[in-house]
């Protein structure tokens, strides 16, 4: 399991830009089951990601993001093994 996340690079009038597309993005590896949960951090300066799967797969993944394309953001990846969890969240285990 990973904990991916994106720092903004730039101001938020450029990432709101191209929010959209980046949206779109996200459905898309929701769809195809590598992204588990994700939203904007508080304060508003990035996101977060959790998504499960290979690595490189998730790398790769990440290269599609409109936010990497257009180097609005930073991303850092964070594996975990996650061996507790709370009542209804068993799936995520390793």
């Amino acid at each position: 399991m990973f904990v991916v996340s994106l720092n903004y690079k730039v101001p938020l009038e450029q990432v709101d830009a191209h929010i959209e597309d980046h949206i779109a993005w996200l459905k898309q590896a929701y769809a195809k089951g590598m992204f588990l949960a994700s939203g904007r951090k508080i304060p508003r300066d990035g996101g977060v990601i959790l998504a499960k799967g290979d690595r490189a797969a998730l790398e790769d993944e990440l290269t599609r993001d409109p936010f990497h394309q257009h180097d609005l953001a930073d991303y850092h990846i964070t594996e975990f093994d996650p061996v507790m969890v709370a009542d209804g969240l068993e799936a995520l285990k390793g």
